[in-house]
Formats: C-alpha cells, structure tokens, sequence
C-alpha cells in the first residue's frame, strides 16, 4: 500500500482579492503546486529532473470552484488517479478546508516528458511502479461528480 498524498497549504494575503476571499488564479497555483509535489511523491525530484531530464507537464486542466475560502485558512489538496498509460496520468485533485468541505477540484492531464528531447516519453520504472501502485489503490474509487464534465450552457 502507498503512502497517501495531501499537500497542505494556508491561503496568504497575495491571493486573496477585491472581493475578499481567494482569487481564481491562486485555486490554480495552489493545484500547480500540489502537482510539483505529487512529482516529488512519484520520485520525480529535482535530482531526477536533472540527472534524467525527466518530468512531467501539465497538458490540460479544468478547475471547479466550489467554495470561497479566506486569508488564513488551511487547504488540504488530495489527488485520485482516474487512468493512465505508459506516459500520461488523467488525475483528479481535491481541494478540502479545514472543516473537510470541497472548495474545489481540478481535473488534469499529465505527461511524462523526456527534456532532453522536449518530446513525451513513457515514465521511468521506478515512477511507472509507484503509479501501479496507486492505480491498484484508486482504480475500484468511484469518480467524483466533478470530473469529465463538460463546460456548456444547459438549454431546456
């Protein structure tokens, strides 16, 4: 069994704006950042990313706002693998406050990327390892409302 991912953070005073509470574009720093650390809980670290030339790229992102949250408040970002292949992981993340209510989500795209090519490339073994292990843990996990949605105006 793997070790959960969560990436804990406190909304800082840069991020909240006019109308008071976090702006939108800090929700997409705060799930940016929480995929710098999940590559680091894969085992993608700063060494691997120098010595390989191997990461990860964000390809497409669809962020949900679900809740406002305030200067000061602690956030809790939590992930589910929803699919993967050789070089790309469908992964949706969590965002929760401190009482554990959903103040958004973020579905993505992530690509495993050779850069000393600049072109994708299938994840190394010790990383494609830890993903089986997660898949092997989230696979059976039910998907959440929030993800494959589409953006539309609803016409009765």
């Amino acid at each position: 069994m793997s070790t959960p991912f969560k990436y804990n953070v406190s909304v800082i005073e840069q991020w909240v704006d006019y109308n008071g509470h976090m702006n939108d574009a800090a929700y997409a720093e705060v799930f940016s950042r929480a995929v710098d650390a999940l590559m680091g809980h894969l085992g993608i670290t700063e060494e691997v990313i120098q010595e390989k030339q191997y990461t990860i790229f964000t390809l497409e992102t669809h962020l949900c706002y679900l809740n406002e949250v305030h200067q000061g408040e602690s956030l809790t970002v939590e992930w589910q693998l929803l699919d993967h292949d050789v070089k790309r992981l469908h992964a949706f993340f969590s965002m929760k406050n401190t009482n554990g209510d959903l103040v958004a989500t973020s579905e993505q795209m992530l690509m495993g990327m050779d850069q000393g090519q600049g072109k994708p490339a299938p994840f190394l073994s010790f990383i494609q390892e830890k993903i089986d292990d997660v898949w092997r843990e989230h696979e059976h996990l039910e998907k959440p409302k929030q993800a494959g949605r589409v953006i539309g105006i609803r016409r009765k």
